[in-house]
């Protein structure tokens, strides 16, 4: 028998289950942004630790933690999967909370930040794209859910 049925058309392929990629397409977009974040934020607070740690040590710490979280979730991306995806969301969720409280925190009391952070101001001195980065990639999460 030949790929076409009795008519002449050809037999429609069985139904698969597409992998869905969470680093493809438009999630290569958000790895790539992700993994320069990762090593701005990390470089940043490695040399702002070394140099001057007692100046700011909350916000030089702070902008460690978004280095470490903007790193899990370029992981989550690269790795893929149900698992990576859920863990991603996760991540993402909390580095919007992150965000927005610090970013709150430093325009209601700009003294408690000698020296900004990655997040101070809504990410004011990274274009703001710490805000929007994470919310971007939730949208993008929620979508691979249903892909």
């Amino acid at each position: 028998m030949t790929d076409t049925d009795h008519t002449g058309a050809p037999a429609s392929p069985a139904p698969q289950r597409q992998q869905f990629e969470l680093g493809s397409g438009p999630g290569r977009v958000l790895v790539w942004f992700y993994g320069v974040f990762t090593v701005a934020a990390a470089s940043r607070s490695i040399v702002e630790m070394i140099m001057d740690f007692g100046k700011a040590p909350l916000a030089y710490v702070l902008s460690a933690v978004a280095a470490v979280v903007y790193g899990f979730i370029t992981y989550s991306l690269v790795r893929g999967g149900e698992r990576a995806r859920r863990a991603a969301l996760v991540c993402c969720a909390a580095e919007l909370a992150g965000v927005l409280v610090v970013g709150t925190w430093t325009l209601v009391e700009p003294t408690a930040f000698p020296d900004a952070t990655v997040w101070s101001d809504f990410g004011m001195g990274y274009l703001f794209i710490p805000v929007i980065l994470p919310v971007t990639g939730m949208i993008w999460l929620r979508r691979a859910r249903t892909a």
